[in-house]
């Protein structure tokens, strides 16, 4: 079946060469330009998608899907309380944990801590410290040996190692005749864990729950218990259905809102740089205009010929339609193909680009995630790819307008 001659001729005028090569160049700028921006908003959605997940892992390999805590910090019996919450279907790990504050002391090196206190075997049920560990093993902390796991960076600013001692001084003081006497416990470095985010690898100190107990005088008390559930996502869900299984006076909190600031700060931060380069994406596919207006001008003569022949000023519009469609397309094209590769490949380009200019873009001490991560969803890139389409189909309805409202006597009156 023969194509449609608007077709034809729409095709003919993009590969065509023109007599004013003005017209060709801004075309392929146009065309770059869409493609440029698309990459780009690719390339952002997958790092800001990649931070989401990065963060998201490494919150949850130290805290927890689900947390119930005592009103007053401290849960009676948590025994009962775990075996409640594991009648849930959905509950698939529990564990105990004891939580408060502390200062270690090294040498004249001084660092304030948070001193968690747990069972290894249960803990790794909750959590992923075993993945983490760097040195050591989380399964020496036993009870009654004063043990300690300390977070990477608080082992370097403490400049202790493995098999060093350090002295931790609890908060609750112990009362004397002479008046009340801080409380210090002698501990053992056993092993060094590296999370990769920097607020619980300088401040995350873990112990045996038994040995926490006895620091901070709890006796069988524990701070609360830790959960896993089946899917994360439905993390609020189950904790507000739990509020029917636990009977004791306790705070049922989930991980969307122990840590919802910084979800909300990622989704924000995604929305407002998806707005803004799609901006970039619509100046690209507006410089469409100006190329096809140019385009018009330069085949008014054309255009009278097709219109005396009996061309419809409809058959026009399509003409010039068609022809910066296909250049959208292209560059839709070329940015699709840049974008997705350069996602999928983002651990290789950005070390490449900071050897080459001696910087480190995300520094350690800063922010929370010191690496650039990518995670390409396909349903960003056809929600992109749709919007610059769109874009440039609406950026061709003016030009094409006015190529149909040519009056061809006009436009062969010189020729």
């Amino acid at each position: 079946m023969a194509l449609p001659y608007e077709l034809l001729i729409g095709l003919r005028y993009t590969r065509a060469k023109r007599r004013n090569h003005f017209i060709s160049f801004i075309s392929l700028i146009s065309m770059l330009g869409i493609g440029l921006g698309v990459a780009a908003l690719i390339v952002v959605l997958s790092v800001m998608n990649g931070f989401q997940k990065e963060l998201r892992t490494r919150i949850l390999g130290v805290a927890s899907h689900i947390q119930i805590a005592g009103i007053n910090g401290e849960l009676a019996d948590w025994q009962s309380v775990a075996a409640q919450v594991a009648g849930h279907p959905e509950v698939r790990a529990t564990a105990p944990f004891v939580q408060s504050q502390a200062m270690f002391t090294v040498d004249n090196g001084v660092k304030g801590v948070l001193v968690r206190g747990i069972l290894p075997d249960q803990e790794e049920r909750v959590a992923d410290f075993g993945k983490t560990i760097k040195s050591g093993s989380l399964d020496d902390l036993r009870p009654g040996e004063f043990g300690v796991v300390l977070g990477a960076d608080l082992a370097r600013a403490l400049r202790v190692f493995v098999g060093d001692k350090v002295t931790a001084i609890a908060p609750q003081g112990t009362v004397t005749p002479a008046g009340v006497v801080p409380r210090l416990k002698s501990f053992k470095v056993v092993g060094i864990f590296e999370v990769g985010m920097y607020e619980y690898d300088s401040g995350l100190a873990l112990i045996h729950m038994a040995d926490a107990q006895k620091l901070y005088q709890m006796e069988d008390r524990v701070s609360g218990v830790r959960l896993k559930v089946d899917d994360l996502f439905q993390a609020p869900r189950i904790a507000r259905e739990l509020v029917r299984y636990v009977n004791a006076d306790a705070y049922i909190s989930d991980w969307t809102k122990s840590h919802a600031n910084f979800f909300r700060a990622v989704a924000i931060e995604k929305n407002m740089m998806f707005i803004i380069l799609s901006l970039i994406v619509a100046v690209a596919a507006f410089n469409l205009v100006s190329t096809l207006v140019m385009a018009v001008t330069d085949k008014q003569a054309d255009i009278a010929i097709l219109r005396t022949l009996g061309a419809r000023p409809l058959s026009i519009m399509a003409v010039f339609v068609i022809q910066g469609a296909l250049v959208g397309f292209i560059g839709l094209g070329l940015g699709i193909a840049g974008g997705v590769a350069l996602a999928l490949n983002i651990d290789v380009v950005v070390p490449f680009i900071e050897r080459v200019l001696g910087i480190h873009f995300l520094s350690k001490e800063v922010y929370y995630i010191s690496d650039l991560p990518s995670d390409l969803q396909w349903g960003d890139v056809w929600g992109v790819t749709l919007i610059a389409f769109v874009l440039a189909l609406l950026a061709t309805i003016y030009p094409s307008w006015r190529a149909s409202r040519v009056n061809p006597a006009e436009a062969l009156r010189y020729e």
